[in-house]
């Protein structure tokens, strides 16, 4: 009878073991998140890994890892089939996304923005010597609209499409992120490229910098009317500043779209709470990694994303006296 007891008090306790390893396991799989960003050649990729290091850093339990993807669309997708916590997305896309438009019309996407970053810059850039000097000069030439699944190839084509030109028609399309757009010019294997990011973008710099090779910065600000009629209130009239890039000598006339960074409605408040808790105690060691970081701010938080906030993020922004929908 003993025996029996001891070997019955083993089983309990084998089993009491084994329930509580894997609560521990459960636990740390819930604390393990992907923040899906973008191209290597942007800004969402080393600002993602930066709060990555910081989450992994203060929030105990919790490991992030920032991932490669091909940029807002992607990310968004990736949201919604679970495949990740926490995604860079550019205003419009998400704002497709949660309305079921566009790339989204057979797959809405349950979206809701944890914070405003910052707002992205759109480049609309050739090289001396490519004969263009407007949008209406891109007719016939060979253009690079983006990577497939990104912010950019939305904005690109909906860019040309107010300056009444056919993305798929009227221009040699090419779809490359931006560092391999900059190859790209740089082999004269295309004429120009758009792309959308903040300022200033490494692979841009790099192009800018490149001995022989005079960069261009194309005006487009002209669109912008008609695009906001067409698509919302998403899009504002801007500049990227003289000197932004090396040998840029006079001031762009561009568009602005904000940058936001999501979840999905069906992450906790708690854990929506802790992220933007944290990111934004932590913003200097953020800024430390890159610039654009100094954007974030309480200030841009009401009003700069179409899509409504996660009630986690909503309950902070109230604690620091900031009114979100």
């Amino acid at each position: 009878m003993q025996i029996l007891s001891i070997r019955g008090w083993a089983s309990a306790a084998a089993l009491a073991c084994g329930v509580a390893l894997a609560v521990v396991a459960g636990a740390q799989q819930t604390n393990r998140i992907s923040i899906t960003t973008g191209g290597t050649g942007g800004v969402y990729y080393p600002l993602g890994g930066g709060m990555a290091n910081v989450l992994s850093k203060y929030v105990p339990g919790m490991t992030a890892t920032a991932e490669v993807t091909g940029g807002s669309v992607d990310n968004l997708r990736l949201l919604n089939a679970g495949k990740s916590e926490v995604a860079f997305s550019m205003a419009d896309a998400g704002w497709d996304a949660y309305q079921g438009h566009d790339k989204f019309k057979d797959n809405k996407v349950g979206v809701r923005t944890l914070l405003v970053l910052y707002p992205n810059k759109t480049h609309v850039v050739t090289v001396e010597g490519s004969g263009i000097n407007k949008l209406s000069d891109l007719r016939g030439k060979r253009v690079s609209t983006g990577s497939p699944g990104s912010g950019t190839e939305i904005l690109a084509f909906r860019i040309l499409e107010a300056a009444g030109i056919d993305g798929k028609k009227d221009i040699k399309q090419e779809r490359l992120g931006a560092a391999e757009s900059v190859n790209a010019i740089k082999d004269r294997k295309i004429d120009a490229f758009f792309w959308s990011g903040g300022v200033p973008t490494a692979a841009v710099t790099d192009l800018a910098a490149t001995p022989g090779i005079k960069m261009k910065l194309i005006d487009h600000d002209e669109v912008v009317d008609a695009m906001n009629k067409q698509y919302g209130p998403l899009y504002v009239k801007s500049v990227i500043p003289a000197g932004a890039y090396p040998g840029q000598d006079k001031p762009n006339a561009e568009l602005d779209v904000w940058n936001i960074l999501v979840t999905s409605d069906k992450t906790s408040d708690q854990m929506a709470y802790t992220l933007v808790k944290t990111l934004m105690e932590k913003k200097p060691e953020l800024v430390a990694v890159h610039a654009e970081a100094k954007n974030i701010d309480l200030k841009t938080q009401a009003g700069n994303s179409p899509i409504p906030f996660h009630p986690g993020a909503k309950k902070y922004l109230a604690e620091q006296g900031v009114k979100v929908d």
